[in-house]
């Protein structure tokens, strides 16, 4: 999506990679406080939607979810961009950092981490799903995400029938990709600024885990937001939005 004004100089290119359950629809509250300067790129993970749906014994990985994203870079003709990363995503941004940082100028990542996921989810997942099947799983997965009063009826009612979209293989594959993800070792090697967006009330990342990767980096900033939950760079968009723009602007950042 490109809104920037002919007669102004285009600051460069922003990409956004969405989690599981999420769709490219959730970065829609984001454009008002960049699109005046930025090309805004998204996509559908792999799994979902527009996006590849692999079989069900295909083998997923966190480097093939990395050149997902720069395969999608390159189709849109993204040479050196910032990039926006939330929940997995967000780990995929950081091992995208790490695996091209020529390519990076700054990275965000939003109710994401270092560090991935427990088996104990993933088997917590996989019984909401034989039991309720993607509606019970999403039901569930709603609660984590949002506040009773944090949407309206209609912005519930949409991201709920986005989730429940999610195919059950690619749902319990993409969460097998964050088991045993560590990558503390290699955090002071990202050399790009990073933003760090995070809930107070994540049941998956506690504020905790982000204050030790934030500890890690070489260059980095958190801001925590109240009365949030998983669902972060929905229920808060602008907010969110607004500090990337912020950082974007105090760093100078093209």
């Amino acid at each position: 999506m490109d809104l920037v004004a002919p007669w102004q100089r285009s600051r460069l290119p922003i990409l956004f990679h969405h989690g599981i359950g999420a769709s490219a629809g959730i970065w829609t509250g984001w454009r008002p406080a960049l699109a005046d300067a930025h090309r805004l790129v998204t996509f559908d993970m792999r799994g979902y939607g527009r996006s590849n749906l692999p079989q069900a014994d295909f083998s997923w990985s966190l480097d093939l979810l990395v050149e997902d994203l720069f395969a999608v870079a390159d189709a849109a003709g993204l040479e050196r961009f910032h990039l926006v990363g939330e929940s997995i995503g967000g780990t995929v941004a950081l091992a995208a950092a790490l695996a091209r940082p020529a390519r990076i100028a700054t990275l965000t990542v939003s109710n994401g981490a270092h560090l991935g996921a427990s088996i104990q989810r993933v088997e917590a997942w996989r019984r909401q799903l034989d039991e309720g099947g993607s509606k019970g799983w999403s039901d569930a997965f709603l609660r984590d995400r949002f506040h009773d009063d944090a949407l309206s009826a209609e912005r519930r009612a949409w991201f709920a029938a986005e989730q429940e979209k999610w195919p059950r293989d690619s749902i319990l594959n993409a969460l097998g990709v964050l088991i045993g993800t560590d990558l503390t070792p290699r955090l002071g090697e990202i050399r790009c600024p990073v933003l760090l967006l995070h809930p107070d009330g994540s049941p998956f990342i506690p504020v905790s885990v982000v204050a030790e990767l934030l500890k890690g980096l070489l260059d980095g900033e958190l801001n925590v937001f109240g009365r949030s939950r998983h669902g972060l760079p929905f229920s808060h968009a602008a907010q969110c939005a607004q500090a990337l723009r912020t950082f974007l602007d105090s760093r100078q950042a093209d």
